[in-house]
């Protein structure tokens, strides 16, 4: 009996190694200074400012994993002659993840946007941190606040103003799209998105 209790008690106890051997490894596989590895705890209480972020949240973890451990044959993976690179995508993805941001933020779209000149390491973390600050922004503003809001693009002494559908039903939708070219794309490069991806929960299955 005496033996049996030591058998168990060191099978317990080499499994609870095993689990904190194994959530180590996972915890090393997040950057802590990029957002989004996984969409924080929703909160109890619901405003129209929580719902927009929890929206841009959405995209941002999504574009997190499409993008994670990408490298320069995923990068320069098109699907045809005819369709861009991804890094083309991925720019563009930049792009909009500005005008998300800008959106929220109450900053006007300058036209023509100025030449990028970036790194993919620093354009993927400008990306992460754009769709951050929006959704931060979108869950302080009061309903009041967001009727307000416009998306301008100013080019030159001309402007234009547009309300938040066109935002919801543009930009965000657009982002969330190429978002999932990517996906397809990484995996006809032959670097799949990591099978651990949960989008309904927000979160990777351990």
């Amino acid at each position: 009996m005496k033996m049996i209790v030591i058998i168990t008690f060191a099978i317990i106890g080499l499994l609870s190694s095993s689990c904190t051997a194994q959530k180590n490894i996972l915890d090393s596989e997040i950057d802590m200074d990029l957002p989004y590895a996984f969409i924080p705890e929703y909160d109890s209480i619901i405003t129209q400012g929580k719902i927009l972020a929890r929206m841009v949240d959405g995209l941002g973890y999504r574009y997190y994993w499409a993008t994670e451990g990408i490298g320069d044959t995923v990068l320069n993976y098109k699907a045809s002659e005819d369709s861009r690179e991804n890094m083309g995508t991925l720019e563009h993805l930049h792009g909009l993840s500005e005008v998300i941001k800008n959106f929220f933020i109450g900053e006007p779209n300058i036209r023509p946007r100025p030449e990028l000149n970036l790194s993919w390491e620093a354009l993927r973390k400008e990306t992460l941190l754009n769709i951050k600050t929006a959704s931060d922004k979108a869950k302080s503003l009061t309903d009041e606040e967001i009727a307000q809001l416009s998306m301008v693009f100013k080019r030159g002494d001309n402007a234009s103003a547009y309300p938040i559908w066109n935002t919801l039903n543009g930009p965000l939708a657009d982002a969330i799209y190429h978002v999932g070219q990517i996906v397809y794309n990484r995996r006809a490069a032959g670097n799949p998105l990591d099978p651990r991806v949960n989008v309904f929960m927000g979160r990777n299955r351990e």
